[in-house]
């Protein structure tokens, strides 16, 4: 019965089917750290050599597919050790010299995210191209713009898709800030309170391509704050992702008609044949909430955590994990999808019906002839009423009409159109073609000089 308890609890501790996939950090920072000793004369240099050349063997067979993961070994770190022990006999036990398994899971869990970090602004800049591609293809198609899902302004379709440059750029930024956090040294941080071996901790830091060092021991061991500002990041991107892909969910309904959706990026009713769903758009949408839910894990986890290290923390890899995987693999699907969309032009001009999306224009008309904004709103308010009422459109009302509401109307007021509109809106950050062309040509060449950075 004993021996059943401690199969129990060896299964329910472990963590090996979940931390397996930090090996290559784990091994990466054992040889930086088995090389240390070994310059700080705290172990022989042949006895670094063999640990080092034993740990790099065992990286070749997990590669290759030969190393078998024990779940009796619990984690990572003592799969990776006892394979080290039959490899090369007791030297290996010197490798743990001068290291807790608390500040080496710091360390993999950095190292990690750190990696994971620039693959994540990587796709966020492959999905902005993406958009940009779209929205140059179709630089001078016009839309309604909407606000509470109500048309309200005609803009460029390629100003409200250069809006999510924006939303994620801004991810971006948040990413490259977690990351200058992420990039700081645990390791020398022992289980607690340092290591009792002149150990060269710059050293590490040089080693394993980090910019600084921890500068509290208790604190680099338990600190979990850039794994749940990773996680905060990708719900950021994920809302930005999820808002994208409710609009192309719209937009490629028989409702709308604004666009269509290459057939690869969507699937056919299992009962009606006629039908196209937008199942990667609504799985994006439905995969944001796990990656909430991923967040609000981690932040419950740490909310009552006393110093230092606690065994909750083990439960901060498999949510990010998760998120990691979740977040990457939307963002590389939606920048493959939005090449394969075309555009409705003609339908997105023909829904702007009757032209009322004009009504501020009418408005900032009567203000450029010298009546008060106000005033002008409810004159325009009134030829609403009227012209819906008649069943016209503003195009399809007379001088003499308009000017039952105002004398100040001319002529020149039969010929506004949805271009003038936009043109109109000549401002940094407007609609009007030339704000957007210098729109397009700044993020061209942010995300040019972004790719050849990477």
């Amino acid at each position: 019965m004993l021996k059943d308890k401690d199969k129990l609890v060896r299964s329910y501790v472990a963590s090996i089917s979940v931390d397996h996939r930090l090996w290559r950090y784990d091994i990466e920072g054992s040889i930086a750290h088995v090389r240390m000793l070994a310059k700080q004369g705290i172990i022989a240099d042949s006895d670094a050599t063999k640990i080092a050349e034993g740990l790099s063997s065992i990286a070749e067979e997990i590669e290759g597919g030969r190393f078998q993961f024990k779940s009796e070994l619990e984690d990572i770190h003592m799969n990776i050790e006892a394979r080290l022990f039959e490899k090369i006999g007791s030297i290996a036990g010197k490798l743990h010299t001068g290291r807790s398994r608390n500040d080496q899971i710091a360390l993999d869990m950095r190292l990690f995210l750190k990696e994971e970090t620039k693959r994540t602004t990587r796709r966020i800049n492959d999905l902005q191209l993406s958009l940009v591609e779209l929205a140059e293809k179709n630089r001078s198609v016009i839309m309604p713009g909407y606000t509470h899902l109500q048309q309200a302004q005609p803009v460029l379709l390629a100003h409200h898709l250069l809006a999510y440059c924006d939303m994620f750029q801004r991810d971006i930024d948040r990413f490259y800030d977690c990351l200058e956090r992420t990039d700081a040294l645990p390791l020398g941080s022992g289980a607690l309170a340092g290591v009792a071996y002149p150990i060269d901790r710059e050293f590490l830091a040089q080693q394993l391509g980090f910019s600084h060092i921890s500068t509290n021991s208790l604190d680099a061991v338990s600190d979990r704050d850039f794994v749940i500002e990773y996680e905060a990041a990708s719900a950021i991107t994920m809302m930005h992702l999820s808002r994208l892909a409710e609009e192309i969910v719209l937009w490629a309904s028989s409702e709308f008609s604004f666009v269509k959706i290459g057939s690869s990026f969507t699937t056919g009713s299992s009962i009606m044949p006629q039908k196209r769903n937008p199942d990667v758009a609504e799985l994006a949408r439905g995969k944001t909430g796990r990656v909430y839910g991923n967040l609000l894990g981690m932040m419950v986890a740490m909310k009552s955590l006393p110093l230092a290290y606690n065994r909750d923390l083990q439960e901060d890899k498999e949510s990010l994990f998760d998120t990691v995987d979740t977040l990457n693999s939307s963002l590389e699907i939606f920048a493959a999808m939005l090449k394969t969309v075309e555009v409705n032009a003609r339908r997105m001009r023909d829904d702007m019906e009757k032209d009322y999306l004009l009504a501020t224009d009418l408005a900032d008309y009567l203000v450029k002839k010298g009546i008060p904004f106000r005033e002008a709103h409810g004159v325009v308010s009134k030829i609403s009423e009227y012209a819906q009422s008649q069943d016209k459109g503003f195009g399809e009302l007379s001088l003499e009409e308009y000017r039952r509401f105002s004398r100040s109307f001319e002529e020149d007021i039969l010929s506004l159109g949805m271009e003038d509109s936009l043109a109109a809106r000549d401002v940094a950050g407007g609609t009007a073609p030339r704000q957007v062309e210098r729109a397009l040509e700044r993020i061209r060449e942010k995300l040019s000089s972004l790719k050849e950075e990477r």
